[in-house]
């Protein structure tokens, strides 16, 4: 029999290697880059594991020893990750799941296997030149019913592999092969489900598609298995999971709607110029709980096992705080893991709200048959606050707990959770005041709840609230009082590092150029000042700079791996991570990662994703993790400390409202103060109170008509102010021009700088919307004018990336040394 193609080599053309056995692809490895380490991609093997999600189940699974036939091209052409700077590296290997069910003992169908892998071969997937217009799918190799009915004489099982691609700078789209199934899938699914006793459909996907068919096909589909993507190691370890070498314990972090028009955001998705968040708070299950519980295929937190579980909660509760020991056992035939979830109710009072909200979650380690664990976990009231952005509540401007009762849930989907306690809360009181940030300016109407008599939830509409707070006033009143320059003193900034300077004293030294220099990259990414390919080198990108002893910083592209021109490992997707629901699992993988990037010559790391899954169309949701802010904060802050652990940097991104890629850098999200704050925020306030990330990306479009990398509200009154942010904030990779509306002297990069957005990426201008390998001069040019930029304002953006790179210090120093 010819060898099957195993690993897709990792240029991304989808050229074939042929691999048959795990030996061989560690010899690879050493062969490839001996960096490259094999406890990393065991770590990333586990994590795709979990993520997989069992969606339906009538016993099929596990495959066992049972003869099975495999179906569908992407058996060989494996889709391990989405595309763009999320998902290009160079990875030496990916296995496919063919080789990946071979190689865990399933009785694969040769002659049916050599078929599609011939085929495969002879047709491989054409990939345009230009960036962003990625394959939605690759056509489907058409086959007779009689060979269908011929495979399933020598197997009674068959397992259809279904895979879509996303990618950056594009959107999924309303059509077959992308959102919907094409006609040669729903061909070779009727074939299939009419021949063979037991059919398993796997789908290998980074983005939530159609599964209506699921419905349309009932009983003649055995089982669903949602893989994510899990990138290098990720179809070895959906076949691990078929196979039952692991259990499933996955879980959505999305709900599955029976159709798109079902979802919220979709009258209001993928216009070229605007979003109107209408939705408001109502994201994902939020909506669906509260008024369309009929419409929902799968609830958020669904995921099957090959076990059962038994919980057993009980609760006390203080006038502050819920304390939950939830005792999980194992009450099945097989090993597993279960996912504790605990949700909260509200009272509709003034604000309307959603019927239920995720509130904190927990894992249970790897439990036998009869074994139990308890897991303990609290719930703090003040955490249950609405904002008021109208001021309803009589408290504008404030977080705010109404009157009444806040039920809380225990289950293990947002679905089945059940009531286990409640909060009374017998009059309205204010929790946190805050002060009023990114407004919209344009009115539109919103979704919010009113309430029938016999108390079920009715959909309303209002008129969102509009800025009150003029911007001028704002900036005027927090400029910083500029340290008075005293030219090069001697002070080197591993002084400073050592305590035997202040920052203060060595910012002080700093010309007005080397202040401009502080506040952009090395102009063009690739910079020679680090590893080969990166992403931009910040910092000491002058001779003056180096000789300060402010080191260059190196970063390269996430999240899903290190994207250089060495080779480098593929993790799985955020969608996939985020779906373990298993933060300890995430920190250790991303240490190992961040051990990678020390090897690899990577300071910082651009990642993780952490964008909110308005709609499945976005073209990134692979590399985001959830509808949901609590376990996209949670899971981030899970990457942020591991990469962070080894001494270097992560920087979470798109900051913020970043949830459509077509014409990501023009369009204009039109959100409510509270939905940015309770969705769009929350999850990046959660990882910068918990993980205090290094670095932040802003993200390229813009919010209520600023754009992210002039938003003052955001960068400072936010980011810093509110939540006490220490670290630098860049932008993505390059900038539209404009001029600062509340102060015209200011420009470009003046104006950036103005709202502490501290660096520009990769450093290079932008003119006619393409990239320029050199540098403006908008920062000295609005320096030199009367009510430009101050020196101050300089100062303060010069001590943000200082800091990084003292953080960041000895690491680059250890790497210089050595190299």
């Amino acid at each position: 029999m010819p060898l099957e193609p195993a690993i897709e080599s990792g240029d991304r053309s989808h050229t074939l290697a042929p691999v048959e056995s795990v030996a061989q692809i560690s010899s690879m490895l050493l062969d490839t880059d001996p960096t490259l380490d094999p406890v990393l991609a065991e770590a990333a093997r586990a994590a795709a594991a979990e993520g997989v999600v069992l969606l339906t189940n009538d016993g099929t699974l596990p495959l066992g020893e049972r003869p099975v036939a495999v179906f569908g091209r992407v058996q060989i052409d494996w889709f391990a990750v989405g595309y763009g700077s999320g998902g290009d590296v160079k990875v030496p290997y990916i296995w496919n799941l063919l080789a990946g069910l071979r190689d865990a003992g399933v009785r694969v169908d040769d002659e049916l296997a050599a078929h599609y892998s011939t085929w495969s071969a002879a047709n491989r997937p054409a990939f345009a030149a230009t960036w962003g217009e990625w394959p939605h799918h690759f056509p489907e190799m058409a086959i007779a019913d009689a060979d269908v009915a011929a495979a399933a004489s020598r197997a009674d099982t068959a397992v259809v592999a279904i895979g879509r691609a996303a990618g950056e700078a594009r959107d999924s789209i309303l059509e077959p092969g992308s959102y919907y199934l094409t006609a040669e899938e729903r061909t070779l699914l009727d074939s299939v489900t009419s021949h063979f006793a037991h059919t398993v459909v796997v789908v290998d996907a980074g983005n939530v598609m159609d599964l209506s068919w699921v419905v349309d096909y009932g009983d003649r589909i055995g089982a669903v298995l949602f893989a994510w993507q899990g990138g290098m190691e990720g179809a070895r370890a959906v076949a691990g999971v078929l196979a039952g070498e692991s259990g499933p314990s996955g879980k959505l972090t999305d709900t599955i709607a029976r159709s798109y028009e079902d979802y919220p955001s979709a009258p209001n998705f993928g216009d070229l110029h605007v979003n109107v968040y209408a939705e408001d708070v109502f994201v994902g299950y939020r909506y669906f709980e509260t008024f369309a519980p009929d419409r929902v295929l799968f609830p958020f937190g669904h995921g099957l096992s090959y076990t059962t579980f038994d919980l057993a909660t009980a609760a006390t509760t203080d006038a502050e705080t819920v304390r939950l020991e939830v005792v999980v056992t194992n009450t099945g035939a097989r090993p597993g893991k279960e996912v504790v979830q605990v949700y909260t109710g509200a009272p509709h009072g003034a604000l309307g709200k959603p019927a239920r909200h995720l509130a904190t979650f927990a894992k249970t380690g790897l439990l036998t048959p009869g074994e139990s664990e308890t897991i303990r976990l609290e719930v703090r009231l003040d955490e249950l606050a609405s904002y008021d952005d109208g001021g309803a509540t009589g408290a504008r401007s404030a977080w705010v707990l109404e009157a009444g009762a806040y039920p809380v849930y225990v289950g293990t989907d947002v679905r089945s959770a059940s009531r286990v306690a409640a909060f009374e809360v017998p009059e309205t009181r204010v929790v946190r005041t805050a002060t009023e940030v990114a407004a919209p300016v344009r009115a539109f109407e919103r979704l919010t709840v009113a309430r029938a008599d016999d108390g079920s939830a009715l959909v309303s509409h209002e008129t969102v609230p509009t800025r009150t707070v003029l911007r001028a006033e704002r900036v005027l009143g927090s400029l910083p009082v500029e340290i008075p320059q005293t030219g090069d003193r001697g002070i080197d900034l591993a002084d400073v590092a050592r305590g035997a300077a202040s920052l203060d004293d060595f910012v002080a030294q700093l010309t007005d150029e080397e202040l401009s220099l502080l506040a952009r990259g090395d102009v063009t990414m690739d910079s020679p000042l680090g590893a080969a390919g990166n992403a931009g080198v910040l910092g000491g990108v002058s001779e003056s700079l180096r000789a300060k002893g402010v080191s260059p910083v190196t970063t390269t592209d996430g999240p899903s791996g290190i994207r250089l021109s060495a080779y480098a490992s593929l993790l799985p997707s955020g969608t996939a991570l985020a779906s373990t629901w298993n933060t300890a699992l995430i920190e250790e993988l991303a240490a190992l990662h961040g051990e990678e990037m020390l090897r690899k010559g990577s300071d910082v790391l651009l990642s993780p994703g952490m964008n909110i899954h308005r709609d499945p169309l976005c073209g990134r949701n692979f590399e985001y993790f959830s509808e949901d802010p609590v376990v996209t904060g949670r899971i981030a802050a899970a990457v942020v400390r591991g990469v962070q652990s080894t001494g270097l940097s992560a920087c979470p991104k798109h900051f913020a409202a970043n949830n459509q890629e077509t014409n990501r850098t023009r369009n204009d999200s039109r959100v409510s103060e509270r939905a940015l704050r309770e969705i769009y925020l929350r999850g990046f306030e959660i990882c910068v109170r918990e993980a205090a990330p290094r670095t932040i990306m802003t993200s390229y479009n813009q919010i209520n008509g600023v754009w992210a990398h002039y938003h003052y509200d955001l960068a400072t009154v936010i980011l810093r102010e509110e939540w006490g942010y220490e670290g630098a904030v860049i932008t993505d990779w390059w900038i539209e021009n404009a001029v600062d509306p509340d102060f015209p002297a200011l420009e470009d990069n003046a104006y950036r700088v103005r709202a502490q957005v501290d660096v520009l990426m990769p450093g290079g201008v932008k003119r006619d919307a393409a990239p320029q390998a050199q540098a403006d001069t908008t920062i000295l040019d609005s320096l030199a004018r009367e009510d430009g930029i101050t020196r101050g304002e300089l100062q303060r953006t010069a001590r943000n990336v200082l800091g990084l790179v003292i953080s960041l210090k000895p690491v680059v120093d250890a790497r210089t040394l050595e190299g």
